[in-house]
């Protein structure tokens, strides 16, 4: 396969070295955009007369023809070639000639690449983006669906107080909305076109940037040639915002797996989201919810490996940079799948209310709003905390619930109980006792609701 550089060199390189410096086994998911962006480049190079526009229509048809080709499964990327740029060039050359060396006047591998880096990631930033709008609407559906339902709120993964499982649904839709947010903020940086930048210093010819970014519909030109070709920061900073989407996804995939098991039992997975055990009958496993909790470290791991990648190269390119498609490809692989996988889930699962209304019982999670009582009626907080310890440890002790106690048996430890205190133990006005911006009140929760369909029916324009 023909170099794009061999002119200086005596020898061929060698067998292991060739195999050694290929990157086309995984940048080939990039023939598209290097395709596009030849395009727009040969096109550019024929209205600004650095090559004829015989010339430039030339090149530009067969680039097309070569697209349509692989887009419908007529031509596939030959595992040989040194990288997708070297492919698509020799590729040209075998329909037109000699002429398609003139295709790369201007430009450079370096600058390449990082457009085609940036074009892919545009595209799948708003298809992640969209994967996480569907994964909230999920989440929103379950929440007006089980509006009354009331499942213990914990800390520490102990009972703490009473909280509506869609206030809890909607606590993840808010997670999943910062992270879309970050992707939108992220895109800014990722929307600039380095082209013309070529190898680090940028180019004599008298090229039209401008107009190859608008072509390729890019928003701005990058301002620094070194920087252009350098810079792999808009991959770390998507490998940073991947990672915190996949620590909520498992996070939440945690709290499934828990509350999907029998001493939970709050919720039934879908059986099409679950596998068996090889030699348990009985087994119901959450394997899709293990597998985003695993694969949440491959991304990790991605993050950190470009990190460590770029953190000590000299300005401008190093062949090191070439180890960022891997961790990129992989981990937008991953993040897409993890969002269908657990939209899936819980769009599937069955809430066993019955389960989390039973979890309520004896917990004391009531307890807060007893100790809040006592200072609506004038006492201290740190002084009605102290008694309403006492209260549960006497509980505790006699095997009861504080709803089982009654007016006689409070006011042994503090004159200020009265009967309306009885009033307020059950869960429900625990829960609707909370009605503090952001609290888990129904009427908070309704409310909560409502803005977030208004949230998700107010389109971005990408």
């Amino acid at each position: 396969m023909k170099k794009l550089w061999g002119g200086r060199f005596k020898k061929e390189i060698s067998e292991i070295m060739q195999v050694f410096v290929s990157s086309i086994a995984f940048d080939k998911k990039l023939a598209k955009f290097d395709i596009l962006g030849s395009i727009a480049h040969a096109g550019m190079l024929g209205k600004t007369k650095i090559i004829t526009m015989d010339e430039s229509d030339k090149i530009t048809q067969t680039l097309k023809d070569i697209l349509s080709e692989i887009e419908a499964g007529n031509l596939a990327v030959d595992s040989q070639s040194e990288d997708i740029h070297t492919w698509v060039e020799n590729k040209l050359n075998e329909k037109i000639g000699d002429m398609s060396g003139k295709l790369h006047t201007a430009r450079s591998r370096n600058d390449q690449i990082a457009l085609d880096e940036r074009m892919y990631l545009k595209e799948e930033i708003i298809e992640i983006e969209k994967k996480l709008d569907s994964l909230q609407r999920v989440l929103l559906a379950v929440a007006k669906n089980n509006l009354g339902v009331i499942m213990p709120g914990y800390t520490h993964l102990q009972h703490a107080q009473p909280v509506l499982f869609s206030h809890h649904m909607l606590a993840y839709f808010y997670k999943f909305n910062r992270d879309k947010d970050r992707l939108k903020d992220l895109y800014k940086r990722v929307d600039v076109m380095p082209l013309g930048s070529a190898a680090l210093a940028g180019t004599s010819y008298p090229i039209d940037r401008e107009c190859v970014a608008k072509e390729l519909s890019f928003s701005k030109i990058s301002e620094n040639s070194l920087d252009s070709v350098s810079d792999r920061d808009f991959i770390i900073e998507f490998l940073s915002a991947s990672s915190i989407i996949m620590l909520h996804l498992s996070r939440f995939s945690e709290e499934l797996i828990l509350w999907s098991s029998q001493e939970f039992n709050f919720i039934e997975l879908d059986d099409s989201f679950c596998t068996g055990s090889s030699i348990m009958p009985q087994k119901k496993n959450p394997d899709a919810a293990e597998l985003i909790r695993g694969k949440t470290g491959k991304v990790f791991g991605n993050l950190i490996t470009l990190l460590t990648v770029m953190k000590a190269l000299p300005l401008a390119y190093n062949h090191d940079m070439q180890e960022d498609k891997e961790p990129l490809f992989n981990t937008v692989w991953i993040l897409k799948n993890c969002l269908i996988i657990m939209s899936g889930m819980i769009e599937t699962f069955k809430v066993n209310s019955g389960a989390m209304r039973k979890g309520l019982k004896k917990d004391f999670s009531n307890a807060t709003e007893l100790a809040d009582y006592l200072v609506k009626k004038g006492l201290a907080f740190r002084e009605a905390h102290q008694v309403v310890g006492k209260i549960v440890l006497y509980c505790i002790e006699q095997k009861k619930t504080i709803e089982e106690l009654s007016i006689q048996d409070l006011q042994e430890y503090h004159v200020l109980f009265k009967e309306d205190v009885l009033n307020i133990l059950s869960p429900k006005a625990v829960v609707d006792s909370k009605m503090s911006e952001g609290g888990t009140s129904t009427l908070n929760v309704e409310k909560a609701i409502k803005e977030a369909e208004e949230k998700l029916n107010y389109n971005i324009n990408w």
